[in-house]
């Protein structure tokens, strides 16, 4: 409260949110004047701007200077400051209004390519899984041959390896040297692969209670880089990972005949 009264008097506009929602997105926008030309550079993030949580926790930032989604994070700061109504977005996902829509459409969308005979494939990581109708889809998704992995480091509500229900569902968690902060999507679409990080869990307080965002990562290269390092990689992981059943107890990973895979230390060494 002191500092945002000291960047009043300095002359900032200080938002202090959406009553009854938690602002949970982490976006940063810098307008900059560059020659006779305005451009827009966008930071988005699935995690805190504190230098505290970021020496502990594993995060992912994406800087751009992307037209179309510098444009969608200024459409959502004047939403957000002039409590403006619902807006149309061309790239990211807005919780409370698109996000666990747009979610549950891709789930269904593997469903159908995976009925049709077409490649289908939902890997995400995240804190916590519980909202009922996200774990209904992926159930569904599994019972139509979806292969579905998760990595979940906290709460699950879903329950993997049910005969008839959640065959085809493997949920894993890591708990390592540093907190798994990071939420990531992904949806094969038949080779048209969607990659999105995101500010949200799958919990009903993230996707109908909060302001959230899921942003897509666009560029080929940067997409290939998240999946290696934060679906790929954590899935492999041997060392400090542990198993959720259908009981609903955990077992621990162990390397058995195969080499020892330690997520974050490959991370650390930029795998």
């Amino acid at each position: 409260i002191a500092l945002a009264n000291r960047l009043q008097e300095a002359g900032v506009q200080v938002v202090y949110g959406v009553v009854g929602y938690k602002t949970h997105c982490k976006m940063l926008l810098v307008v900059r004047r560059e020659a006779d030309k305005l451009r827009r550079y966008a930071h988005l993030s699935t995690g805190n701007y504190h230098p505290g949580t970021a020496s502990l926790y594993t995060d992912i930032g994406l800087l751009t200077a992307h037209r179309e989604l510098c444009e969608d994070v200024n459409k959502l700061f004047q939403q957000m400051s002039g409590l403006g109504p619902v807006i149309k977005l061309k790239h990211l996902l807005q919780a409370p209004f698109t996000l666990q829509r747009s979610m549950l459409d891709k789930i269904g969308r593997e469903i159908e390519h995976a009925r049709a005979g077409r490649s289908a494939r939902i890997i995400a990581k995240m804190n916590s899984l519980s909202e009922p109708s996200m774990i209904q889809a992926l159930y569904q998704a599994s019972q139509a041959g979806v292969q579905v992995d998760l990595c979940v480091r906290g709460i699950c509500a879903l329950r993997p390896g049910v005969p008839g229900v959640s065959e085809n569902i493997r949920v894993v968690s890591i708990v390592g040297r540093f907190l798994e902060h990071s939420r990531v999507y992904y949806f094969c679409n038949d080779g048209h692969e969607e990659l999105y990080c995101s500010s949200a869990d799958w919990m009903d307080r993230n996707l109908l209670r909060r302001i959230e965002i899921a942003f897509p990562i666009l560029d080929t290269d940067l997409r290939t880089r998240v999946f290696r390092e934060e679906l790929e990689n954590y899935l492999i992981d041997n060392t400090q990972s542990w198993e959720l059943r259908a009981d609903g107890s955990y077992r621990r990973n162990q390397p058995g005949e195969s080499a020892p895979h330690n997520a974050q230390t490959a991370l650390l060494g930029q795998l």
